[in-house]
C-alpha cells in the first residue's frame, strides 16, 4: 500500500509540473486553455472556471492540456483565431511545447538546490580500512586516521578525498592526517585502478586502497553554493540519461533494463522506507528522465510537436493533415509498444522475484 500511495504521488507531483508548464505557458502566449487534466480517460472530478475545465481523470498514468484550436481539423471562429494555438507563430508555439520538459528539469534543479540547502548526508574523511599492500599502506596510513588535508588543500569529507585523488592524478601527494589528536604528514602515490561505470564502460580511477568507517555528517550550503552545486548535479543527471538513452539505441544496454508503472511504485516504495529525502531524489531523477524522453523526436511526444513546427517553419507552409495523422500513428504505435514491453518487463521481473 505504500508502494502505491507514494507511486501516485510521485506521479501526480510530475504530471502536474510537466502540464502546468504547458497551461502557464500557453496562458502567457496569449492562447486558451480548453481543459487541463490529472490523468486520462473518463473524469472523476471536474469544475470549471472561466473558459478551462480543470478535471482529474481516472487513469493516472499521465495527464494532458488541451489547447483551443490544437487540432488541424477544429473548426475555430474567426473572432478566436488569435487565440488558438496552430495560429501562434512558431516561437509561441514552440515554447508551448517545450515549457512542459523545461519545468521537468527545473523541477528537478529546484529539488537538488533545497536539498543542498538544507543538508545532505556525507561521509566523513575518517579512515575505517587500508587495505594491505596498497598505496595508502605503504605511505603509513592507518585506520583510525582521519585525513584533513591533501596538497595543502583542507579534507574533511569523503567525496573530497576522491575528489583530490582524480586532480592530481597519479604524482606522490602530501597528505596530511590526524591520528589521535595528533597531526602527521605521510606521502602517498596514487595507483590506477580499471573500474566499470553504470553503463558497464571501462574507466580509470586514482586510489589509494582505503575505506570509510561510515561515519556521516550533514553538510548545509549556502544559497549561492547550493544552487552551482544544485545547477551541477542537474546536468550530470541530464548526461547520465542522454548516454544512457543513446547506449539502450545502440544496443550496448539491455532492453530488460526498461521499467514500467509496476518498476517505479517498487522503486518509490522503496524511496519512502527510506525517508522523505529519498523520495524527493526520486521524483528529481525522474522528473530529468520524463523530461528528456519528451523531447525525442517522437510524434505524439512535445519533442515530436517540436520537430514538425521546425520543418514548417523551414519550408514555409504546414505539413498537410494527412502527413502529421500519419505520424502520429507511427509515434503512438511506438509509444504504446514501448508501455507493453516496459509492462512485460515489469511482469516477469516480479515473478523471477517470487521465484
Amino acid at each position: 500500500m505504500t508502494s502505491v500511495i507514494t507511486f501516485l504521488i510521485v506521479l501526480g507531483v510530475l504530471v502536474f509540473i510537466h502540464e502546468f508548464g504547458h497551461y502557464i505557458v500557453a496562458r502567457y502566449c496569449g492562447v486558451q486553455v480548453q481543459t487541463f487534466s490529472l490523468g486520462f480517460g473518463p473524469k472523476l472530478v471536474s469544475r470549471k472556471w472561466g473558459p478551462t475545465e480543470y478535471c482529474i481523470s481516472i487513469v493516472p498514468l499521465g495527464g494532458y492540456v488541451r489547447l483551443l484550436g490544437d487540432d488541424p481539423k477544429e473548426e475555430v471562429a474567426q473572432d478566436m483565431q488569435d487565440k488558438a494555438f496552430l495560429s501562434q507563430p512558431f516561437k509561441k508555439k514552440a515554447a508551448i511545447v517545450i515549457a512542459g520538459p523545461l519545468f521537468n528539469l527545473l523541477l528537478a534543479l529546484v529539488i537538488f538546490i533545497g536539498v543542498f540547502l538544507s543538508g545532505v548526508p556525507s561521509l566523513t574523511s575518517d579512515v575505517g580500512e587500508v587495505q594491505a599492500d596498497s598505496a595508502a599502506f605503504q605511505g603509513g596510513l592507518k585506520g583510525g586516521d582521519k585525513i584533513v588535508g591533501i596538497e595543502g588543500e583542507t579534507i574533511s569529507l569523503w567525496e573530497e578525498i576522491r575528489e583530490a585523488l582524480q586532480k592530481h592524478g597519479g604524482q606522490a601527494l602530501h597528505v596530511a592526517v590526524d591520528r589521535a589528536g595528533r597531526r602527521v604528514n605521510l606521502t602517498i602515490t596514487p595507483t590506477k585502478k580499471e573500474i566499470k561505470d553504470v553503463f558497464g564502460d571501462e574507466q580509470s580511477l586514482w586510489v589509494i586502497g582505503i575505506l570509510p568507517k561510515g561515519t556521516h555528517v550533514v553538510q548545509r550550503y549556502d544559497p549561492f553554493t547550493a544552487t552551482i552545486m544544485g545547477v551541477k548535479r542537474t546536468v550530470e543527471m541530464i548526461e547520465v540519461n542522454l548516454i544512457g538513452i543513446v547506449k539502450l539505441i545502440l544496443g550496448k544496454i539491455s532492453s530488460d533494463n526498461i521499467g514500467g508503472p509496476i518498476l517505479i511504485a517498487q522503486m518509490a516504495g522503496k524511496q519512502a522506507s527510506e525517508g522523505m529525502l529519498s523520495v524527493l531524489l526520486f521524483i528529481a531523477l525522474l522528473s530529468i528522465n520524463l523530461g528528456i524522453i519528451n523531447l525525442l523526436p517522437i510524434p505524439v511526444l512535445d519533442g515530436g510537436h517540436l520537430f514538425l513546427f521546425i520543418i514548417e517553419a523551414i519550408i514555409g507552409h504546414p505539413i498537410s493533415v494527412k502527413t502529421k495523422e500519419l505520424a502520429q500513428q507511427v509515434g503512438l504505435f511506438f509509444i504504446i509498444s514501448l508501455m507493453v514491453f516496459a509492462f512485460y518487463n515489469d511482469i516477469m521481473r516480479f515473478f523471477v522475484n517470487q521465484a
